[in-house]
């Protein structure tokens, strides 16, 4: 039996997968389809995706493989400059198609030592106080302590377990197609202009090999969006948009998505948990879709190899929902916003024109941008300091830099005073003196995914803390407690 199976071979599938592996849990990742998509959905990666990548020791190969480009005008698109001192060491966006990202993903999660089978549809699943029992469509089955589902919008996972998923259909539908043209690059950069005053959804990308990738409105709703777009279709709706086809002709790929949004109601059901593009959709303006699935599976995977482990404290599988769940409606929410403001009528157009007013104030550009690049994210761990709830950003050390410390998954006692102590947690927990010119606490506890979750100077609150987040302390230190008590 497996400690954990992982419905769904897509970035957050094997994200979580490496992140169990990184505390030896047995993991097998079942994935639908037999090979990888080529359809370039995601077209990279926002600051605190990054800032997760650097925490894993990742961030030099997709940096070798992608492109930095300004954080700004993500909000709807409205184009305004990054804004200053944002509260990161990496003010940047990462330009890297979907596909190089799950590939990277993926090599990770098996150099961890992650078991991944291909064309593998799971179809079936029961669940009982030990296990789930998974059935596959070729007649197999597979038994794990827990089952993650990241098999996406159309989850089965979540069908099966019955889990609601309310929200709004799609509304509107856009094309995407990677296709060769027949126009110069001349004529493509002005109708990228010109089309864009007004249809934002428009507009075509250079990408390797002298293609392009283009999008444009969808002349309907498609019943079924599992069917791509003919090519004639993609021509007759740039006619439409841009008064001509471009002579698209050679398709790599054609696809569609539309702008539904909508929300697991639960993201855990018993041993069934819910991740990515199965627990919630929205439209995808602002790129936030696939950086929202790799975060989940960041909160999660911690968590869930404490369950497996038997170190988790009480209720702490459970904050993976309480957490990630309001994070993701905010995502709804904003990106619902945006789609209005992305639409032709009167009314949304004039409040796109107010709201490019209101961006030109440093904070309110400042505000949206952080919504979307999610550097401004607070959990809710009660009062306390403004640091408690929020991950703390890679600060520069005399030893080196914070994240070059947390490659391995483990909380982290980060002590300038050089007078507090993790002992009994050291399993779990890695205390590193050292100072930070950046820092202005003296001491700070970070759950494996950076998050803080006490700040101080001494003792006080500290061994509260690490029993809260980091279960009961070993023998030895429950023994030298008693000694000290008598």
């Amino acid at each position: 039996m497996f400690d954990v199976i992982i419905a769904g071979g897509g970035p957050t599938g094997v994200m979580l997968a490496a992140e169990l592996r990184l505390h030896g849990v047995g993991v097998l990742v079942l994935e639908r389809d037999a090979e990888p998509t080529k359809v370039v959905r995601s077209l990279g990666l926002h600051a605190r995706s990054i800032e997760v990548l650097d925490q894993r020791g990742l961030l030099e190969r997709f940096l070798e493989l992608g492109t930095k480009y300004p954080v700004g005008g993500f909000f709807a698109g409205i184009p305004k400059p990054s804004p200053d001192k944002l509260d990161t060491a990496h003010g940047y966006t990462l330009g890297i198609h979907q596909p190089v990202v799950d590939r990277l993903l993926t090599e990770h999660a098996l150099e961890l030592g992650a078991e991944i089978r291909r064309g593998r549809e799971v179809t079936g699943l029961s669940q009982d106080d030990d296990g789930v029992t998974v059935e596959l469509a070729d007649g197999t089955r597979e038994r794990a302590r827990f089952l993650v589902g990241c098999d996406g919008g159309r989850s089965t996972v979540r069908k099966l377990l019955g889990v609601g998923f309310p929200g709004e259909p799609s509304r509107i539908d856009t094309l995407l197609a990677e296709v060769e043209v027949g126009v110069s690059r001349e004529e493509i950069d002005v109708a990228n202009v010109e089309v864009r005053k007004t249809e934002k959804r428009f507009g075509f990308m250079p990408v390797e090999g002298g293609t392009y990738r283009v999008g444009v409105p969808a002349g309907d709703v498609a019943e079924d969006r599992r069917t791509p777009p003919t090519l004639d279709e993609l021509k007759e709706q740039l006619r439409k948009t841009a008064g001509t086809d471009f002579g698209v002709h050679s398709p790599r790929w054609l696809s569609r998505f539309g702008d539904a949004t909508r929300q697991a109601e639960h993201y855990r059901v018993g041993r069934v948990l819910l991740a990515g593009d199965a627990a919630h959709v929205h439209p995808p303006v602002g790129g936030q879709g696939l950086n929202l699935g790799v975060q989940d599976a960041f909160n999660l995977g911690w968590k869930l190899a404490a369950e497996v482990d038997g170190w988790a404290p009480q209720g702490l599988l459970d904050t993976y929902e309480a957490e990630r769940h309001p994070v993701a409606e905010e995502v709804l929410n904003n990106t619902r916003a945006q789609m209005e403001l992305l639409l032709l009528e009167p009314g949304p157009r004039a409040a796109r024109r107010l709201l490019t007013e209101l961006m030109d104030f440093e904070e309110v550009n400042r505000y949206l941008t952080e919504k979307i690049i999610a550097v401004n994210i607070r959990y809710d761990f009660g009062e306390g300091p403004a640091l408690l709830g929020r991950r703390l950003r890679d600060v520069e050390l005399k030893q080196g830099r914070l994240y070059g410390l947390m490659h391995a998954g483990r909380g982290l006692l980060l002590d300038q005073t050089g007078r507090l102590s993790a002992a009994g947690w050291e399993d779990r927990v890695d205390h590193v003196v050292d100072v930070s010119e950046e820092l202005d606490v003296p001491a700070v506890l970070l759950r494996p995914d950076g998050h803080v979750v006490w700040t101080g100077e001494d003792e006080a609150g500290l061994p509260a803390a690490l029993r809260k987040w980091f279960g009961t302390p070993t023998a030895g230190k429950l023994l030298r407690d008693n000694e000290e008590g008598m």
